[in-house]
């Protein structure tokens, strides 16, 4: 199954080394998954997704929109799907490569929806974000030399409700870091909005702008087991400009996944498997991420603990399930 190897006769450590599974153990999380694929399969709420998947050699029901994948179709798309990409950044410097097995990156943590003002004599407020505090964090993550390339930090709520705020979360970062910049959350629709910003920085030239796409994009399958409109437009959008697209599951265990993180995993597995599908029947060679901010659920306080151990163990579960498949992988922080 896994496309990548180490290299010849070399023995590097890249980050830190956790072998949680060995993998015999990788083939069975695999196989329960494959078989969640097919029964009972992923909602998928794009009309256009569902004729991609149909034509693709998926079992598609137009009552209930449920898209049953079988393994031969997975395994087709994990063929085409790179193991290698590069994300461009405005200077040639700043270029990050993602590969699978490859050097561990650093990107900043986001979206959050507030900043701590600092207000003297060791007072500060917590006041909602802004579009000129996303500049502000932009620049800081340019001097920041651990920090490979700039992901969406906070909102703009300065322009929540007016219809654009998402467009302002897409120009100023492009116009504020010379790394490269991921968005988190686009909004499907306005995605040829991103492009024509894209496409400016290349002076409008439309094969240059494909060929180093400055820009990639975040998106979240709704667990449990769907791809949303929003969702799939982003996927296909994506594979059809060049742009990198991160399919990253939120599932919480105990909350919109299984209790038990064995069954977490193959939860968070299929919503993934099944962007990255969609993503390669769209346009085979798309470079996608396998992507992961999954961790458990904490019933007493109603949250999704980021910085949870539990977190910890996924996000290493999640980078070896990337490595099988040869995929270049992203996980969550504290």
């Amino acid at each position: 199954m896994a496309k990548c190897n180490a290299f010849a006769a070399t023995e590097s450590l890249n980050g830190i080394r956790f072998e949680l599974f060995s993998q015999d153990e990788l083939a069975a999380i695999h196989e329960a998954t494959m078989d969640v694929l097919m029964d009972p399969g992923i909602q998928v709420s794009n009309a256009e997704a569902r004729r991609i998947f149909k034509e693709g050699g998926c079992i598609v029901d137009e009552k209930t929109h449920v898209v049953k994948i079988p393994e031969y179709v997975v395994r087709h798309a994990l063929l085409t799907a790179p193991s290698r990409f590069t994300l461009w950044g405005r200077e040639k410097k700043f270029n990050t490569v993602m590969e699978c097995g490859g050097k561990v990156h650093w990107t900043c943590f986001g979206t959050g929806v507030k900043v701590c003002r600092y207000l003297g004599s060791g007072k500060y407020q917590t006041v909602d974000s802004t579009e000129a505090d996303i500049a502000e964090i932009a620049k800081l993550c340019d001097w920041a030399e651990n920090i490979d390339y700039f992901s969406l930090p906070v909102s703009a709520r300065d322009y929540a409700g007016k219809g654009a705020q998402d467009v302002h979360e897409v120009f100023t970062p492009l116009t504020s870091t010379q790394k490269h910049y991921h968005d988190i959350d686009p909004v499907g629709p306005n995605i040829e909005t991103y492009w024509e910003i894209i496409k400016a920085f290349y002076g409008g030239n439309e094969d240059e702008a494909m060929k180093k796409p400055i820009m990639s994009m975040l998106l979240c399958p709704t667990s449990p087991l769907e791809l949303s409109d929003n969702a799939c437009q982003v996927i296909m959008k994506g594979a059809r400009y060049g742009m990198p697209v991160n399919v990253l599951s939120m599932a919480m265990s105990g909350g919109s996944s299984p209790v038990y993180l064995a069954g977490t995993l193959v939860t968070h597995n299929a919503e993934v498997l099944s962007g990255i599908v969609l993503g390669q029947l769209t346009v085979p060679g798309a470079p996608n991420f396998y992507g992961s901010s999954t961790t458990t659920f904490d019933l007493k306080k109603g949250t999704a603990p980021v910085g949870a151990p539990e977190l910890g163990l996924i996000s290493a579960a999640v980078s070896k399930l990337a490595k099988f498949y040869g995929l270049p992988a992203f996980v969550a922080g504290a």
